[in-house]
């Protein structure tokens, strides 16, 4: 039997999702420290990034310091934190490794979506005696609305996927399934282990997709 059947036959058997080390248990806890992750980072780039497009001050600034962040890896992040008195403060230390990887695209896309919006649509509002902030809120903000959600989609998909790296460090996940694989020498279970995070990945990312269709998009005039 080749590997693509052991994956099926590992997927099959019920006690592999059972109790603590079973999928359902660590899917859950990936679910949640993904999600809390892209909430963190949410509000804390998509407010600066909105802002700064609207204002067009500091913002390339900002969207350069933020991408040079990509160029540090996660799994240094993260081992520094594990090194560091937030060791002991169970999923703290990779929700804030994941949240300084996924403000880059949040942030740049808010920036480039606001700054992108037609800038006769932001005068002709302005001239009708809108606020700063209703400027941004009911004109730009609907306008740049589908590149936001972009960032939020590749932010999202990346959190989930680098996550696994937690495991690593003795954090939980699915990760910790692929290298329970990978230290009993089972292909099969490694192989299981990363169809169920791509397999999350793309159901995130679906959702999100979802969730956009769900609001009309404003056409410019």
């Amino acid at each position: 039997m080749g590997v693509p059947g052991g994956v099926l036959d590992w997927l099959a058997d019920g006690a592999n999702w059972s109790g603590e080390n079973g999928v359902w248990h660590r899917l859950a806890e990936h679910a949640l420290v993904s999600g809390t992750a892209l909430a963190l980072a949410c509000a804390l780039a998509l407010p600066v990034g909105l802002w700064l497009g609207h204002t067009g001050r500091g913002g390339a600034l900002a969207v350069n310091l933020s991408n040079i962040g990509r160029a540090v890896p996660v799994f240094a992040v993260l081992a520094l934190f594990m090194v560091s008195p937030l060791r002991s403060a169970g999923h703290v230390p990779t929700v804030a490794a994941l949240v300084l990887f996924a403000v880059p695209p949040l942030l740049t896309n808010a920036y480039v979506g606001v700054r992108g919006v037609d800038r006769s649509v932001v005068e002709a509002a302005r001239g009708m005696g809108m606020s700063a902030g209703q400027l941004l809120l009911r004109v730009e903000l609907p306008l740049a609305r589908p590149l936001v959600m972009t960032g939020v989609r590749s932010a999202a998909v990346q959190v989930v996927a680098t996550a696994t790296i937690a495991a690593m460090v003795g954090q939980g996940g699915l990760g910790r399934i692929i290298t329970a694989g990978f230290n009993t020498y089972n292909t099969a279970q490694v192989v299981a282990g990363a169809l169920l995070v791509a397999g999350l990945a793309l159901l995130v990312e679906g959702a999100l997709l979802a969730v956009d269709r769900l609001f009309p998009r404003p056409a410019a005039r």
